[in-house]
């Protein structure tokens, strides 16, 4: 079998669950020494049992500047280098425009943005010529969708800095994209609130409408991610890819069902 990511270093925030978690296995399947950053310890530890391979979990917040750096200088006295950063974390809350508040739109923003442009600030210094850096973004960058305005702000605005931060990674050798999925089946909906009712009729909507026929599987994104984290995208700079059954090119129903 060949490791596509053998003696490669990978950082991936939000790496405890979903996407992240899905992308940790495969990183680790395929050869990395997988890093991921969780919210709290049991967090941290109880994914480590779920990845197959070498990794380890640290503890930190994307949306707090003091413990992103302190989260970097770890790793850069460890490990001196990263030869991948996956900046995944994120939050998609569910807020009707007039009841967004300053706390709420910091607060998404913070996460998402914030979060994705200092963790890339903070291990510019450890990438070098080969590495690549992935923000997740969201195919709803491009699209509106009532109850979802800042997030899907926030996901317009990280695909612009992969664009802007080419140049800056360019200079070390490295390089950024951007991965963009559609409706996957994870935690994220469900923790912000939304009910199973509404989410079974959601899933239900995409089955009907979507080219793919259903909603994706955090493995599939995963698989996406591998093909950016490795030498095959060696040519893509500040580029975007759309793992999104279709959604972001035949569009959808812009109202959560009830």
């Amino acid at each position: 079998m060949e490791f596509r990511l053998k003696n490669k270093i990978a950082f991936i925030t939000g790496g405890n669950s979903g996407i992240g978690l899905a992308t940790a296995q495969e990183f680790a399947k395929q050869g990395a020494k997988v890093l991921i950053l969780a919210r709290s310890k049991e967090k941290a530890d109880q994914a480590l049992l779920q990845i197959d391979g070498d990794a380890e979990g640290y503890v930190g917040d994307v949306s707090d500047l003091d413990s992103i750096r302190d989260v970097c200088a770890q790793i850069a006295t460890k490990h001196k280098r990263l030869d991948i950063v996956v900046a995944n974390a994120g939050i998609a809350p569910m807020t009707p425009f007039g009841q967004v508040t300053e706390t709420s739109f910091d607060e998404i923003f913070d996460v998402n943005v914030k979060g994705s442009f200092f963790t890339v600030q903070n291990t510019l210094d450890l990438l070098g010529k080969g590495s690549s850096v992935i923000l997740i973004s969201s195919c709803l960058n491009e699209m509106g969708m009532e109850g979802f305005s800042l997030y899907n702000a926030s996901k317009a605005a990280i695909r612009s800095l992969a664009r802007s931060l080419t140049p800056d990674l360019a200079a070390k050798g490295a390089r950024i994209n951007v991965l963009s999925p559609g409706p996957i089946h994870t935690p994220a909906l469900s923790n912000v609130g939304i009910s199973e009712a509404q989410i079974a009729a959601l899933h239900a909507t995409f089955s009907t409408i979507l080219p793919a026929g259903r909603v994706g599987q955090p493995e599939e994104i995963a698989k996406a991610a591998l093909f950016l984290a490795s030498d095959d995208s060696s040519f893509m700079l500040g580029s975007e890819i759309q793992a999104d059954g279709g959604m972001n090119q035949t569009r959808w129903p812009n109202q959560i069902p009830s």
